[in-house]
């Protein structure tokens, strides 16, 4: 009775939390109209106040594996604030039909199809509101909003988020507003160095406004509090500051300051409930086996599968070909995990854990395969949806559906393989976390290996510990209801394929 009290609480709450995140994430689009264009082969959106006149337009780039729904919030404070907002995807990312072309390292590069693509952006921008423009950038759109800027004289500001861009200059770009991370170390210095050089003598500070306005040298750098590389895109202090920016640069005047359309908050909220959800409807799943299925390793014999594969994969795969498919960094994860998951599998059978062992419980195979159909489909509703719909595009396009064919390939084995490793009776408490630990710093290790290909993949690093979080707990609350861990580990392989073939961007050649 205690058991089913809990699961309808669970149930109860993670409905309310579910309900009040969508309420007030509607809430916060009160008002302002979408309208969803094409120019050219670009997918792009126009935000507005309705009933509103002509206005000053601010284009909206986003950044590496991102698309144009993760720049959402900035778009509807714009819009209801009584701007014109243009939001859309760059080459090989979201639903954009083309892919990146030229290197992504190189200036001369992938810079040069980005730049060209916020040009027939700007273009049509320029036909919807009075005349005035103004850009936003995010980590790897902030150096191509600089350099488009810079070429364009008619840009009255640019807003640099997670800036990093060694096109700034003295007198380029016209005011420009750098927004970072207050867990952003390197960034907030790279923030100060550009606004050190209106400042200088003076040593630049943050939130303090330097040089002129009118003459258009003013510089200001911004730290959002409690925020990363992702979570700046939400914080109200981004917001806030953006559109006090482009209402100094604009002449605007707002006594009661501006409207936010607050959705990071609302987004955590809506996330939270459908993980508490997952809880009660573990429940519909049926019993798979007829004990507790794993290693079930203490830390003794734990140690040799966590820290062998951890250390090997990035050495092993320093010197194999991992250039095979038409997705920017996603080709080399696929083959870590793929790698990683043999590995762990060989130390498994080292140590007498190979899977699966002689002693298994019995399992059915047909309650297995409806288990795992019935967790697959609840992320299809509870985790693509909404994110596709609140957070960034998450639907794929056909181009895209053999990417993710072939990086579940190498998902798989990996899940099996550590799910194996961290369940089980006996298995050591917290085994589960210092394996995924253990990924992230051979991961690290990759990217110190071959810095220039690889580097990339820091900034993916919190949305990867997220996952681990989120999919981690539905892993544990699947698992004790099934008692086998590969109906979660082929679930959770799915899921981490499908967000790797949505996400990262597609790549000529």
């Amino acid at each position: 009775m205690p058991h089913r009290i809990s699961t309808v609480v669970l149930a109860l709450i993670g409905s309310l939390a579910v309900g009040l995140g969508l309420v007030n994430l509607r809430a916060a689009e009160t008002g302002v109209t979408e309208e969803f264009v094409t120019i050219g082969h670009i997918p792009a959106t126009v935000f507005r106040k309705a009933g509103a006149g002509p206005a000053p337009v601010v284009i909206i780039a986003h950044g590496f594996a991102g698309s144009q729904q993760i720049m959402r919030s900035f778009a509807l404070t714009f819009a209801r604030n009584g701007l014109i907002a243009v939001t859309f995807d760059y080459a090989g990312h979201g639903q954009n039909p083309k892919p990146l072309t030229g290197n992504i390292t190189r200036e001369d590069g992938a810079t040069v199809t980005l730049v060209k693509e916020t040009e027939q952006v700007a273009a049509f921008a320029r036909t919807l509101g009075d005349g005035r423009i103004a850009v936003l950038g995010h980590s790897m759109a902030s150096d191509i909003v600089v350099r488009f800027a810079g070429r364009n004289p008619d840009v009255a500001a640019t807003i640099a988020v997670s800036m990093f861009s060694p096109a700034v200059t003295r007198e380029v770009p016209r005011n420009l507003l750098v927004i970072v991370g207050d867990w952003e170390g390197m960034l907030k210095k790279e923030a100060l160095r550009a606004v050190g050089l209106v400042s200088a003598p003076v040593e630049a500070r943050p939130d303090v406004t330097y040089g002129d306005m009118t003459a258009g040298t003013a510089r200001r750098a911004a730290f959002s509090s409690y925020s990363e590389h992702v979570g700046v895109l939400y914080r109200t202090d981004s917001m806030v500051e953006a559109q006090t920016w482009l209402d100094q640069v604009f002449g605007l005047s707002r006594p009661d300051g501006p409207e936010v359309a607050e959705r990071g908050r609302w987004i955590a909220l809506l996330f939270l409930g459908l993980a508490l959800l997952v809880k009660p409807l573990t429940g519909l799943l049926p019993v798979v086996a007829d004990g507790w299925a794993g290693a079930g390793l203490g830390w003794r014999r734990l140690w040799v599968p966590l820290v062998v594969p951890a250390i090997l994969t990035p050495l092993l795969l320093r010197v194999l070909p991992t250039h095979f498919l038409p997705v920017l960094v996603g080709d080399y994860l696929a083959v870590h995990f793929a790698m990683y998951g043999v590995l762990t599998a060989t130390c498994l059978w080292w140590v007498g854990k190979d899977l699966p062992p002689r002693d298994e419980p019995i399992c059915s195979r047909s309650l297995f395969v409806l288990a795992t159909l019935i967790l697959l489909a609840f992320y299809a509703l509870g985790v693509v949806w909404p994110i596709n719909t609140m957070f960034t595009n998450f639907v794929p396009g056909v181009d895209r559906l053999p990417l993710i064919l072939a990086m579940t390939a190498g998902t798989v084995v990996y899940f099996l393989g550590d799910e194996w490793l961290t369940r089980g009776e006996g298995s050591a408490r917290g085994a589960y976390f210092a394996s995924k630990a253990a990924l992230i710093a051979s991961l690290g290790i990759a990217v110190a290996l071959d810095f220039e290909r690889l580097f990339f993949l820091l900034i993916i690093v919190p949305v990867i510990v997220l996952f681990f979080l989120f999919f981690g707990l539905i892993s544990r609350w699947v698992y004790r209801r099934t008692r086998h861990p590969w109906v979660a580990g082929l679930a959770n392989a799915v899921a981490i394929a499908w967000s790797i073939g949505v996400t990262f961007p597609l790549v000529a050649g």
